[in-house]
């Protein structure tokens, strides 16, 4: 009995030891589990104890590769980027690359949209209900010269003819001004102006318009082939005078007169004078004659001496008449009456 007591008791005391060791081993897992806690990462996920299922591979593998392609996309310039989503269209639904080439037929450019909308002289009617196209043709026109034409004579036996208006390179060289207006020529000599009334048919509406130009004399047979036109002649300078400065001129010319008159009287007196000193020498009984030649002298003086007074006071009746200074664009306009014929 003591030794089953004994064995008992060093059964019991074994199996108290072996509880105190499983406590410490408790204990290190979790300071382990603590300490890997710690020094995880929050992005970084835990071990999974089992095997994953075959959809999470799946998603896992998608996900990475939908990342390549977001990746190479963006390296794409946007021209590289549609040529790619064009190939893959063809290779997973099929069809040509023709199919993706995008029509030209109504593709149109401003100077299309100018042509369309052009007009050869602008109306107030052509203003009404104004487009971009309209604005757009508007604008160009504004930027024509209309003091000559260009025109194309290259139909002249058919008595057609093409006019358009001049632009700033034209104007600049003298092409339809100091060079003939034909646009096949650039001829500079014996050039003449002709006025032509142009007729041409625009926006379905058949109008008039009165235009210069100037051209050669080969050009300008041409020209008259059918009809003979209106030629533009230089006008000689007239001075316009107002009546303020008529008057003054006038008033002038009676006191020229005036004195020319008197002056001339005074020879006239002095003469007889003379006359009348060598008569009185000649002969003593004159004495009646010389009373009368003193009264025709006297009267002469009178008539002679009145204009003089009235010419002198004319001087100091009023201020001195003003005369009018030219502007500076009326002395432009006359320089350039013989350049615009």
């Amino acid at each position: 009995m003591d030794n089953l007591v004994k064995v008992h008791g060093a059964g019991g005391y074994d199996s108290d030891f072996s509880d105190d060791e499983e406590g410490e081993s408790s204990q290190r897992g979790l300071k382990r589990k603590r300490e890997d806690e710690i020094l995880q990462k929050p992005f970084q996920k835990g071990g999974h104890s089992q095997v994953a299922h075959r959809s999470f591979h799946s998603n896992e593998v998608d996900r990475e590769e939908a990342r390549n392609r977001r990746a190479h996309l963006i390296s794409l310039n946007a021209f590289e980027r549609h040529k790619k989503f064009v190939s893959d269209y063809i290779l997973y639904y099929g069809g040509k690359m023709s199919d993706f080439k995008r029509s030209a037929a109504k593709d149109k450019t401003d100077m299309d949209v100018v042509r369309e909308n052009h007009r050869f002289l602008w109306r107030d009617e052509d203003e009404d209900d104004m487009t971009w196209e309209k604005e757009l043709a508007k604008t160009y026109y504004d930027k024509l010269f209309k003091e000559y034409c260009i025109a194309d004579l290259s139909r002249y036996k058919e008595n057609k003819f093409g006019f358009r208006w001049r632009v700033e390179n034209e104007v600049v060289c003298g092409k339809g001004q100091f060079q003939c207006g034909n646009k096949r020529c650039e001829k500079q000599e014996g050039l003449k102006s002709w006025e032509v009334n142009f007729g041409y048919v625009e926006q379905g509406e058949k109008r008039n318009a009165l235009v210069k130009l100037r051209l050669c004399p080969e050009c300008s047979f041409k020209l008259n082939y059918h009809h003979k036109r209106r030629e533009v002649k230089a006008k000689k300078k007239t001075w316009r005078r107002s009546e303020e400065n008529l008057e003054p001129r006038q008033k002038k010319k009676k006191r020229s007169k005036s004195k020319s008159s008197s002056h001339s009287k005074k020879h006239k007196h002095k003469d007889r004078q003379k006359r009348h000193r060598n008569h009185s020498s000649s002969s003593s009984s004159s004495s009646s004659s010389s009373s009368s030649s003193e009264k025709s002298q006297d009267s002469d003086k009178d008539s002679g001496d009145e204009p003089e007074d009235q010419s002198e006071a004319d001087h100091w009746r009023g201020p001195a008449p003003v005369v009018e200074e030219k502007s500076r664009e009326e002395e432009f306009d006359e320089y350039f009456e013989d350049m615009f014929l």
